[in-house]
């Protein structure tokens, strides 16, 4: 019994440090009459080049601590994606700095642990849902790109 309380303990300690990343990063400071929060990661990611890419390590934090916690690989996979997101947009000059105090990556990994820790089917199930739509879109995006450069390749030789 010991043993579950520590893991248990351990578990609450990781998702402990992941909330306060998030804050830090994603939420310290609320802008005065907007009541806009933002973070270290839309301060840092003025910085060009560099910036981003310190976003892009503090921010995978949280999934290396819920493959600690042992979340499944759907959980880890949607919390890259959203990383993932974060980092390719985020590194556009200017829309991308805008688009990193809208999407908050370290925010929606927190949540999605928090809700994983609470309901793990539940959460596995609605990750792996998400994901297939993820999937589904890429593919279409990719044939639709690929059509269009069939048809690009067909008027030039026209």
């Amino acid at each position: 019994m010991t043993d579950a309380i520590a893991r248990r303990a351990e578990a609450e300690r990781k998702l402990e440090r992941v909330r306060a990343l998030a804050r830090l990063w994603d939420e310290a400071i609320t802008i005065p009459v907007l009541g806009i929060k933002i973070g270290l990661d839309a301060v840092v990611g003025l910085v060009p080049g560099a910036g981003d890419l310190v976003g892009l390590a503090v921010s995978l934090y949280p999934i290396a601590a819920a493959v600690a916690l042992r979340a499944g690989p759907s959980i880890v996979a949607r919390m890259g994606w959203n990383v993932l997101v974060d980092a390719v947009i985020g590194a556009i000059p200017i829309l991308g700095d805008l688009f990193d105090v809208a999407w908050r990556a370290n925010s929606r990994n927190r949540d999605l642990l928090e809700r994983w820790a609470r309901d793990p089917n539940r959460v596995e199930r609605r990750s792996g849902a998400v994901l297939l739509l993820i999937g589904g879109g890429a593919i279409g995006l990719a044939a639709g790109l690929v059509w269009l450069a069939v048809r690009a390749v067909e008027l030039v030789l026209r």
